[in-house]
């Protein structure tokens, strides 16, 4: 841990904190053993430092006065409790009640005595459940400012990524953990939704130059705090300081860790803070999917330090989701440019998952499979709980035709993000293992998802699907590729009018610019019409549209396997050899 440095303010004020039990009982009027039974029965937020010169506990005034105005009724209801237990206790009842109470407490005291020691003898014995999994929190930004909320959206996620890396520990993705965000769920209640041994929460504050981390780990099944620590260097040493709080947590949970999942633990890289700052401000941006800012201030970064490996990864993650079919932008336009992002990120820094697992997206969108492999395989073996490459992997899986191993692939995805996106694709691969019901089931619990029109349509339910699709093209701004699928949607409920001026729509928002391929094959199959749909899928060959990925498994393309020009298109996709 970080010494605070000689001299160095605080970043609270001095009269705001609260250094001994004795101290904190005094300010809440209130004895000792009672603020001890508080912390450790009412959640009390207590700090530890079990290594600081300054004491083994504090607290933070700002932080008592929350917590006791949220259980005042509670506090409130124990007072009176013990006030009438008080008055019953009257002089009279006691003189004539004393020999009797002085037996009963006698056989009590032996009572209890054994009991005791019986527990003592079993809890000597006992050794707890070795942790195995566990989740990191959001840390809560106490800098008093709400715009450092995305540093300590930040450090979440370094923290997710470092501990992640370590094989025998299963670590929930950050795009689940960051549901909880600002929940007043108890610890026990978070542990059993992500069904994990452990959490690790905490807090960041930053002051001018200067960040304090304080983190604690807690066992999910007791409440039991485990370990509990603070941190403290200046801003161009965060990931620094991530790094040592990734480490103490992985000796303190006693997992197995090797030679080089340690040096990815210890792995850092300076930043002055004003890059650092520049990326959380790009890496912001990219969560709020502001993509053209996001890569003007990743590239603004680049250009302050062109050694910061990470900013070139936040540059291709932008890529990437502009690559996506509903994004409406041309694959040669952003793919690369991905790829050139990624492979400099890697030059940098060749420990990072990340990039392997864009460069495998992108080179499986060019159907360069055995490469995409490749990529996917060393993303697994850098971080092996990344549920992003899990799922890709799955995807690839299922282009392959091996849907049984995808869906497997896909459960392991969910089991390491529950509450995120791998649940969606586990879904998408039920569709097209033609298990509509299935997928239906699955998808549902993705709300507003277009993903789930696909089996509503392929299993009778076109009238659904297109509610589905009408709120999803609303909410996209009209993007064209729901447009081609809901084309299908029209014709299938029996509208083929609507379907037949919707796709009016999309041919005269080709004469204007870039419309996906892939919508016209989707329209074009849904209104029966083959002949046009091939016109449009040599088109999409031409484009290296995703949607060729799935010709062996996508239920749309079934009227045309038994034509010798799929089975050339499938060919000349590379997806007609096993592997």
């Amino acid at each position: 841990m970080s010494e605070p440095l000689v001299g160095t303010p605080p970043l609270k004020p001095a009269l705001d904190r609260l250094d001994s039990w004795k101290e904190i009982a005094a300010y809440l009027k209130r004895d000792v053993t009672t603020v001890q039974r508080w912390e450790k029965r009412e959640g009390m937020p207590v700090h530890r430092q079990l290594h600081d010169r300054i004491g083994s506990v504090y607290a933070f005034t700002s932080e008592l006065e929350a917590w006791t105005k949220s259980r005042r009724p509670h506090i409130e209801e124990e007072e009176s409790s013990s006030k009438q237990s008080a008055e019953v206790a009257s002089p009279d009842r006691v003189k004539s009640t004393w020999r009797l109470g002085l037996w009963q407490a006698l056989g009590g005291a032996v009572l209890i005595a054994f009991v005791a020691g019986i527990y003592a003898l079993t809890r000597s014995h006992a050794t707890p459940p070795k942790i195995t999994s566990l989740a990191v929190l959001p840390l809560d930004n106490l800098s008093g400012d709400p715009a450092q909320e995305y540093l300590a959206d930040e450090m979440t996620e370094e923290l997710c990524g470092r501990l992640a890396r370590i094989h025998d520990l299963r670590v929930i993705s950050r795009t689940s953990v960051m549901r909880f965000k600002g929940t007043k769920l108890s610890v026990p209640e978070i542990a059993r939704m992500l069904r994990v041994d452990a959490l690790v929460e905490g807090s960041v504050i930053r002051q001018g130059n200067r960040v304090r981390v304080h983190a604690q780990l807690i066992r999910s099944s007791t409440d039991e705090h485990i370990w509990s620590d603070e941190y403290d260097a200046e801003f161009g040493d965060v990931l620094a300081l991530e790094s040592e709080v990734a480490q103490s947590i992985a000796r303190t949970v006693e997992v197995k860790v090797t030679g080089e999942e340690h040096a990815r633990l210890l792995a850092s890289h300076h930043v002055s803070p004003e890059v650092y700052e520049s990326y959380l401000k790009a890496e912001d941006e990219l969560g709020k999917g502001e993509s053209e800012k996001s890569i003007a201030s990743f590239e603004e970064t680049i250009r302050m330090d062109p050694n910061f490996a990470s900013a070139y990864v936040g540059l291709a993650s932008v890529y990437s989701a502009r690559g996506i079919l509903r994004a409406g932008v041309p694959p040669d336009e952003v793919r690369p440019k991905l790829i050139s992002a990624a492979r400099k990120a890697l030059e940098l820094d060749p420990e990072l998952a990340e990039p392997h697992v864009l460069l495998g997206e992108t080179y499986q969108r060019q159907w360069q499979w055995s490469e995409a492999e490749e990529e996917y395989k060393r993303a697994l073996q850098l971080n092996p709980n990344d549920a992003r490459a899990h799922e890709h992997f799955a995807m690839w899986l299922l282009c392959q035709g091996r849907t049984d191993e995808a869906l497997r692939w896909a459960q392991r995805a969910h089991e390491l993000d529950p509450l995120g996106g791998a649940g969606r694709t586990n879904g998408f691969i039920l569709f097209h293992a033609r298990r509509y019901e299935e997928a239906i089931r699955e998808l549902r619990s993705h709300q507003d998802d277009w993903y789930l029109a696909f089996p509503l349509i392929a299993n009778g339910q076109p009238v659904e699907a297109i509610t589905v699709l009408e709120k999803a093209l609303a909410d996209s701004g009209r993007d064209s590729a729901t447009m081609g699928v809901l084309v299908r949607a029209y014709a299938h409920a029996g509208r083929r009018a609507e379907a037949l001026r919707l796709l009016e729509e999309l041919k005269r928002r080709q004469q204007k610019g870039y419309v996906p391929s892939a919508a016209f094959v989707n329209a074009y199959l849904g209104l029966d019409d083959n002949e046009q749909a091939f016109v449009w899928l040599e088109k999409a060959y031409q484009e290296q549209s995703n949607i060729l990925g799935l010709l062996k498994v996508h239920p749309h393309f079934d009227p045309l396997r038994g034509d010798p020009r799929f089975a050339d298109l499938v060919r000349r996709v590379g997806l007609d050899k096993p592997r």
